[in-house]
């Protein structure tokens, strides 16, 4: 078993084919030098220098798993059954790919000094000192990952400004009714949101917009969106999606005999959605690698369809969210969005198919449950923010 990607994914395929009995060899590739790691931390703890790691807390010695860092796979070959390596080729019986995603750079910005991307450890260690020193810093995009950093930027008391092309934070992942509440976070927090905006050019010590306007930065850090890391996929004819995404069943089975993929670099059929999914999500690195582990060992199991589950930590709240809220034909807000804790669901047939939880853990809690029964409710109970979810559930 060769498992390409030390992420994540990577980690838990790996265990997760010993916890399923397998006993033959696992070789683990990663590309990072370091011992593999989890990264929501690094936008927050490690950031913040609060923690020093966060590695995972697994001994890859006792499993029995070859671990080679600081190797970068090159291609793979099906047909020959080889994974090509900076290191040399490495032959497989069966391959997992679970390489994840890499940020979107800004166009235009090429090696330009002082501009930052978030995703791995090394990222992290270079923006710490970024913060310590308190400089201005440009945040480029209001997503999950623009937020959590421009949160930890203001705790570690730097002047933030964000910069979002679109009309709106979380333009491309929430409806505008919906993320138009979140606007208001930056201003409370002494965040500068700076909407409708694109950035033209990075100056040493600024950031030119294009209405030329020039922001004061010592730092710019990139958040607009990340894509699967599979560019080194090309010329194996294993098929991609349009996003780069490896194109897997449900059963996370690639086009090619004896290769598998999951996590971020990976799309799957949703029956429950009925379209197929690209999830770049943590829980779903989590999940995957215990199916690919059962189908591998010929173990039954369900096919691949997880409720989508993620959160994120910004401006002093707590936001969850789970599900997959693109087919729905009903919005149903449970509390005022001006408050510090409400709810969005989201309903299609009068099922749940989705809910956004701030500050209310256990709307999420039995939501997701619900959602994973498939159970329809009562819209208009829905609505009591002091009713617990469940109740709702109609027969």
């Amino acid at each position: 078993m060769v498992v390409v990607g030390a992420g994540m994914a990577g980690v838990q395929t790996a265990v997760a084919l010993r916890e399923q009995g397998f006993t033959g060899p696992v070789t683990l590739i990663g590309a990072e030098p370091h011992q593999p790691y989890d990264r929501p931390p690094l936008s927050k703890a490690i950031l913040l220098g609060t923690a020093d790691g966060s590695a995972f807390d697994v001994d890859f010695a006792s499993l029995d798993i070859d671990l080679r860092l600081g190797c970068e796979a090159l291609g793979v070959r099906p047909a020959d059954h080889e994974v090509d390596t900076d290191a040399g080729p490495v032959p497989y019986d069966v391959l997992v790919l679970a390489t994840g995603a890499e940020p979107v750079r800004l166009p235009g910005t090429g090696q330009a000094p002082g501009v930052h991307l978030l995703r791995t450890l090394d990222d992290a260690e270079r923006l710490r000192p970024v913060l310590t020193a308190q400089h201005d810093v440009v945040v480029v995009g209001a997503g999950w990952i623009g937020a959590e950093f421009a949160t930890a930027a203001r705790e570690a008391g730097c002047a933030v400004t964000v910069v979002e092309a679109a009309d709106r934070p979380l333009a491309g992942a929430l409806p505008a009714e919906v993320a138009a509440p979140m606007t208001a976070w930056y201003a409370d927090a002494g965040v500068t949101l700076r909407t409708g905006a694109r950035v033209t050019a990075v100056e040493p010590g600024a950031v030119v917009l294009d209405d030329g306007a020039r922001l004061p930065s010592g730092a710019v850090v990139v958040g607009i969106g990340a894509h699967p890391t599979t560019a080194w996929l090309a010329g194996s004819g294993i098929a991609l999606g349009p996003h780069g995404d490896v194109l897997a069943d449900d059963r996370l089975r690639t086009s090619a005999a004896d290769v598998y993929a999951v996590g971020d670099c990976t799309s799957f059929p949703s029956a429950r959605y009925a379209e197929r999914l690209l999830v770049h999500h943590w829980d779903n690195a989590l999940q995957g690698p215990r199916t690919v582990a059962a189908d591998i060992l010929g173990e039954e199991a369900a096919p691949y369809d997880p409720v989508p589950y993620f959160w994120s930590e910004q401006f002093g709240r707590f936001v969850q969210y789970a599900g997959h809220h693109a087919a729905a034909d009903r919005t149903v807000w449970r509390g005022d969005p001006a408050d510090p804790a409400w709810t969005v669901c989201w309903l299609r047939e009068g099922r749940l198919v989705a809910l956004l939880a701030v500050g209310r853990p256990r709307d999420l809690a039995q939501g997701r449950r619900l959602i994973e029964a498939g159970r329809v409710l009562d819209a208009e109970a829905l609505t009591d923010p002091a009713l617990p979810l469940k109740q709702a559930v109609v027969g």
